[in-house]
């Protein structure tokens, strides 16, 4: 039992690698394994500027705009992260690589681009959304939506508080109604 598993394990990183997902080093489980494949890599490192744009792509049938990297690749977050603390680790963070950099740059984009220190370095934030690629993304391809919780990071993403609200809070009583 324990084999085949391994078979279908072997078999999966391979198809993944197909389509350019993991480097053989990765599938082989060697130390350079902890590192994104070089495909994928972000825009630059924590000691580079990394830009953040807007381009077309088309989206679940749909085109809009959305947030690239430098090198056009589709930006993503991922919907349990705090705007503070980056919850992509391990096997996770191999396939969907954050966005690093110590001085991230805008083009064309009205939100908010910060820098949050994490356990990824400098992660890049986009109003307060951590932001990733996809390794199986090529520039002007979306192919990760809604896959593993990551969605595309489009401009008019809204802005994520630092403090979330309590799941016990109150919500407003209704205005111009009885209230009942």
């Amino acid at each position: 039992m324990r084999r085949s598993r391994i078979i279908i394990a072997g078999l999966g990183l391979a198809a993944v690698a197909a389509v350019g997902g993991v480097t053989a080093s990765a599938a082989a489980g060697s130390p350079a394994s902890s590192a994104p494949p070089a495909t994928s890599a972000p825009a630059a490192g924590p000691a580079g500027a990394a830009t953040v744009r807007t381009t077309f792509a088309t989206v679940s049938g749909r085109t809009e705009p959305i947030l690239v990297n430098a090198q056009g690749l589709p930006l993503y977050y991922y919907r349990p992260d705090t705007a503070t603390r980056s919850l992509v680790s391990g096997g996770l963070a191999r396939l969907w690589p954050p966005l690093t950099s110590a001085t991230p740059t805008a083009a064309g984009v009205s939100g908010k681009l910060t820098v949050v220190r994490d356990t990824h370095g400098s992660q890049v934030a986009y109003n307060g959304h951590l932001l990733y690629t996809f390794t199986s993304d090529r520039a002007g391809q979306v192919t990760g939506q809604g896959f593993q919780n990551f969605f595309v990071a489009t401009p008019g993403l809204t802005q994520v508080s630092k403090f979330p609200v309590p799941a016990n809070a109150v919500p407003p009583a209704p205005s111009g109604g009885y209230g009942y």
